[in-house]
């Protein structure tokens, strides 16, 4: 009964069958391939409609876009049809002048979709694991090399070149977009074959497979021939002026990639014609070598007899007679062959002259090791004298026209981001650079006049060396990191060291490059980033992760670097800062927890981290001290390990410079006690007999001899150190073992100051003088140095100041000259002496600091680095305007009255008509050096304290809230502002005249004795507190006054006044000042100052004076009251 709810299972598979692409494709494009034309005797024939089947060729080719196998490409080369049909087509029609016939430029489209590179690594990542088990590439392969040989048959390459010139031909108003579209596929032809690697040479192939071998010169040849050449150097040297040229500029710059990188550009810069024979001598030395080498180690000829040589070990020990006494059946055998001393039997006749353990180790079994690559950029083409040079014209001509401005509009594109920028143009663009740096060095090195700084001026500008640094930068952080590219940036950044330091050397004449070269070293040092790369490329080299190019690069890097700024250290000698970033600690993501088990009430956005930046302190020694490191070291001996493959003397000169600035500029041999490192040695000494007779060579023999002798040196001393050999010297362990010694401790404040050693130190007077002798004794050193102009100079200076400010207070205070008729005859005398000697508040105020002159490079010189001309500036009080300035700046400061530089002036000349009396002793005894300053610096870069000094952030911070509130805590305490507090002068004395009449009125009127008065002020009392201040009453208290006494005295004018409660009650009086609470009476100034005889005031005496006279009044009081004020 059949259920129509009922779902049925069938067994049977209802998948389609698979299609046979290969089955349904062949007999298509066979059809379309018959149709193109075919020969007729010795005359290709096309088609009626072979512009149709060339199209329908390439819609056929589009169907391998989805297809891994690439069936189509497969059909196209077992049907021939790029020799046999598409190269007649494009010679019977662009070959015979028809050069913008379709049929010839759709040939060439289809000749270059056909020879597209077949990037393997990608292709292999999009097969499937299981569908496209039986997928070959080789056939593909082999098909690109039997295109690039067609299509470098006579007249093809002159036909590509004829399609591409009637659309150059055209003005840019008349060009289309078809016409740059015919370029650039013929350009992208030239790029395919030249990307087509040749078969490697071998002697033992057919004539037909030794001529793939061969193709790259051919290309070059065809290349030149046909003004290929000439059109690529065109598009590179306008990409800057034309906008269709400048398309193409990425395009050409894979051209010149692809046909420089197969040949080094430091043989390309030879005389070809000699290279020949310099390369077979090189060949004959290698062989002798390798001869002499077998030789050595070749068996004699009694070597077809038999040898038996038996080895004992510790034969000078004897066997335990435990065994014998024990066992009665003991055999010395048994002993020999189980015992400490036991023996062994060998069979090779190199036993006799050889180690045991090296014959022992012959018979032992290889361990594989993981290959290492060699380069994965550059490759070895074997190219003909005549294609290099074609190669060599081609790179001479590029860097004399097209260098700079190629360069340039190729580095725009990629920081605008165009869109025909591509991530390997970055690689390729390093790449070429790097070449043609090498190539302009050692052209310039055997010709100098001709090969010119400016000719590759571009890679000197900032732009440029910020744009590879941060190329690298990137491929370090990429996941996983682009070592290739990594590569290419060192390599560039060492050619770049290389310039700079040929632009700085002493042949060099020119003022201008040497200053570009010291500003390019100063930026690169302090930038801080090829400081971190030189190391940290070292550091992290791992064999099999990097190329040994690579390894080769880093050492090269490093070599340059610590060379250059080793001349830069010794002929500067200046200090040097550099730049370290360090990223701040990120902050928490959440802030408070709830109750239930502590998920936070509310999340924050993460913040990212800001990166800070800290100028430190750069020294050539501390760097140099970073590269005693257990990595780096482990590093160059791996690259010294491959001695025997070293194509020149001069890799072995940088890698025993490295290793020589470790083991003894740094002391740090220690870092060499390890057993590998020894056996490493042991060989190298071994086959030293077989090295070349170059001085590198040499160097490495000794200085091998050298860490063989500490390291027995320290076994000596500790023999532990025999069991340390087999550990790893990483962490500073290498410390106990070596001469190096740590640098003494300082304290925190010590470490943060650094000695200033750029002038001579200053000198002081010995103790024991006062400052009028100081001042004789200075005067007295310069005039028997023959030096008394400097002398006359200071007395210029303060003859000029004196003259100024003693204008400016006449100025000023001229209008306070009169003095009220009111006053007393002894008061104005008084009040005039006083302003003569202190000038007042305002006049004070417009006095600036006299910056002093100098009027010639003499006084300049003297001004900052004589020691006696600055001792005798400051015993004048003048002061320094910046201590940290090349050249110092000084200037009189505004504070000092003229009085005080008049008295100055007067001791001036009186030690210059009367010379201090030293009683026979010269006037340089008496002085003693002076403490050198010191001054802030940042830790150096290897001290690693930047954690200490991101501590002392905060204690520092702290410190400077809590000094400042300490300041504002005295100066609300104790500085008072009189202006503030008596208001205006003038107003202040009036009242003070009226409150003097209406206390004598009130005395007469009171019957008081009216001569109360006294001549003397009173003495003044300690001041009394509590109780006792309010029993205290004097006599006045009957009549309801208080009295108050008034002294004149000196220069002083002194009023006495009465207090507030003395007064008597007056309505239409304005109010009295209240009197001080603490009153301050002013010292008695000198009447008759004496230069000589007295000392001059210090720094704080002139401020004090100063400040007194710009806030006291024209009349000073002194108020003493028998009332104690509250």
């Amino acid at each position: 009964m059949d259920d129509p709810d009922v779902i049925e299972i069938s067994d049977q598979s209802d998948a389609e069958p698979s299609i046979d692409r290969r089955a349904l494709l062949r007999p298509v494009i066979n059809r379309v391939v018959a149709a193109l034309g075919g020969y007729e005797g010795d005359r290709y024939r096309l088609g009626d409609e072979a512009y149709g089947c060339l199209k329908d060729l390439k819609k056929l080719w589009r169907k391998d876009d989805t297809d891994d196998e690439r069936t189509v490409a497969r059909l196209f080369w077992e049907s021939r049809v790029l020799p046999n049909d598409l190269i007649p087509i494009l010679l019977e029609t662009a070959g015979k002048g028809q050069v913008e016939d379709k049929r010839a430029i759709a040939c060439a489209d289809l000749m270059t979709a056909m020879t597209w590179p077949i990037d393997m690594a990608e292709e292999l990542k999009e097969l499937d694991e299981e569908m496209d088990k039986g997928t070959d590439y080789t056939q593909l392969l082999a098909s690109h090399l039997h295109y690039k040989a067609a299509l470098l048959k006579p007249g093809v390459m002159q036909a590509l070149f004829g399609i591409v010139l009637p659309s150059l031909a055209k003005t840019t108003k008349e060009r289309k977009e078809r016409d740059g579209q015919i370029v650039n596929v013929v350009l992208h032809l030239v790029r395919n074959l030249a990307f087509i690697k040749d078969l490697p040479f071998n002697t033992h192939l057919s004539s037909d497979q030794a001529e793939f071998s061969g193709l790259q010169t051919k290309l070059i040849l065809a290349l030149s021939d046909t003004h290929m050449l000439e059109l690529l150097l065109t598009i590179a040297a306008n990409t800057s002026n034309d906008p269709l040229f400048n398309s193409w500029n990425t395009l050409v710059l894979e051209i010149f990639y692809l046909l420089f990188r197969g040949v080094k550009p430091s043989i390309l810069s030879k005389d070809q014609a000699k290279q020949s024979t310099e390369t077979l001598q090189n060949l004959l030395a290698a062989e002798d070598r390798i001869r002499r080498s077998l030789a050595r180690n070749s068996n004699s000829r009694h070597s077809r007899f038999g040898t038996t040589i038996a080895v004992k070990l510790n034969p000078n020990k004897k066997p335990s007679t435990s065994a014998e006494n024990s066992d009665p059946n003991f055999n010395g055998n048994e002993a020999d062959s189980a015992g400490p001393s036991r023996s062994f039997v060998l069979h090779r006749q190199q036993a006799i002259s050889s180690e045991t353990g090296t014959i022992m180790d012959i018979t032992k079994r290889k361990v594989t090791k993981k290959g290492n690559k060699v380069d994965e950029l550059a490759r070895d083409d074997h190219l003909s004298v005549e294609a290099r040079v074609i190669l060599q014209t081609l790179a001479t001509e590029f860097t004399e026209a097209c260098f700079n401005p190629f360069l340039s509009a190729l580095l725009k594109d990629i920081r605008s981001e165009r869109a025909k920028i591509t991530e390997k143009d970055n690689l390729r663009l390093l790449f070429v650079t790097k070449w043609f740096l090498e190539f302009f060095l050692s052209k310039r090195a055997q010709d100098a006049t001709r090969w010119k700084f400016g000719l590759i001026a571009e890679v000197t500008e900032r732009t440029w060396i910020i744009w590879v640094l941060k190329r690298m930068r990137e491929a370090v952080e990429e996941k996983p990191k682009q070592w290739t590219e990594l590569q290419t940036g060192i390599e560039c950044l060492t050619q770049l060291l290389l310039l700079i330091d040929a632009m700085s050397s002493a042949e060099i004449t020119d003022p201008d490059l040497k200053d570009a070269a010291d500003l390019l070293q100063q930026q690169l040092i302090y930038n801080g980033e090829v400081l971190d790369i030189a190391f940290e490329s070292l550091r992290t080299y791992k064999p099999g992760t990097q190329t040994l190019v690579y390894l080769d690069s880093s050492v090269y890097l490093a070599y340059a670097l610590l060379r250059m700024l080793e001349k830069w250290s010794k002929s500067k000698g200046g200090d040097m800062y550099v730049r370290k970033k360090k990223a701040k600690k990120r902050k928490a993501t959440a802030k408070g927890l709830g109750e239930d088990d502590g998920v936070p009430d509310f999340e924050e956005e993460p913040v990212e981290e800001e990166e800070v930046v800290h100028e430190t302190m750069f020294t050539f020694e501390a760097f140099e001290m970073k590269f005693a490191h257990a990595d780096v070291t482990h590093t160059l001996l791996t690259y010294l390990a491959r001695y025997k493959e070293f194509s020149s003397a001069e890799n072995m000169r940088r890698v025993v410079s490295l290793l020589h600035r470790q083991a003894v500029r740094a002391k740090a041999e220690g870092l060499f006690f390890k057993v590998s490192t020894l056996h490493l040695f042991k060989m190298i000494l071994a086959d030293q007999k077989s090295f070349p007779r170059d001085q590198p060579y040499r160097d490495l023999v000794n200085l091998i001899t050298f860490i063989l002798r500490q390291f027995f040196k320290a076994l000596a001393n500790e023999s532990f150190l025999a069991v340390e050999a087999f550990f790893p010297k990483n962490r500073g362990q290498w410390k106990p073992f070596s001469s190096w010694e740590p640098p003494e401790k300082s304290s925190r404040k010590e470490k943060n100051n650094l000695e200033d050693t750029r002038f001579p130190p200053d000198v002081e007077v010995k103790k024991g003088y006062s400052w009028s002798d100081q001042l004789g004794i200075t005067i007295a050193s310069l005039v028997e140095a023959g030096e008394r102009e400097l002398v006359d100079w200071t007395k210029d200076i303060l003859t000029v100041v004196i003259e100024q400010r003693q204008r400016i207070i006449d100025e000023t205070d001229s209008g306070d000259a009169d003095v009220s008729e009111a006053e007393d005859d002894l008061d104005a005398e008084a009040a005039k002496a006083l302003r003569l000697k202190v000038p007042s508040s305002e006049a004070m105020a417009k006095l600036k600091d006299y910056l002093i002159p100098y009027l010639s490079d003499e006084h300049a010189s003297a001004a900052t680095k004589h020691p006696h001309l600055k001792l005798l500036f400051r015993l004048c009080k003048f002061q320094i305007l910046d201590d940290n300035a090349d050249e110092l700046e000084w200037y009189v400061p505004a504070a000092i009255i003229p009085s005080d530089l008049r008295s100055v002036l007067t001791v001036i000349d009186q030690f210059l008509i009367t010379p201090i009396d030293l009683e026979g002793k010269k006037a340089s005894e008496l002085f003693s050096k002076k403490r050198r300053r010191r001054r802030r610096r940042s830790p150096s870069p290897a001290s690693g304290d930047d954690s200490d000094v991101e501590d002392d952030a905060p204690r520092r911070k702290k410190k400077e809230k809590k000094t400042k509130e300490k300041e504002q805590y005295k100066s609300a305490q104790f500085i008072e502002d009189s202006d503030a507090e008596y208001g205006d002068i003038e107003a202040f004395l009036e009242k003070e005249r009226a409150t003097r009449e209406k206390a004598k009125q009130a005395a007469e009127s009171s019957g008081a004795p009216a001569g109360n008065m006294k001549t003397h002020g009173t003495k003044k009392r300690r001041r009394k507190t509590g109780k006792e201040a309010e029993n205290k009453r004097h006599k006045g208290d009957a009549s309801g006054t208080n009295i108050v006494d008034h002294e004149i005295s000196g220069n002083d004018s002194d009023i006495a006044t009465l207090s507030d409660n003395a007064a008597p009650p007056d309505d239409d009086a304005s109010p009295l000042p209240r009197a001080r609470p603490r009153p301050r009476p002013l010292g008695r100034p000198p009447t008759s100052p004496n230069p000589a005889s007295e000392p001059m005031p210090s720094d704080s005496d002139i401020l004090l004076k100063s400040t007194i006279s710009a806030t006291k009044p024209k009349h000073n009081r002194l108020v003493i009251s028998d009332d104690d004020d509250d």
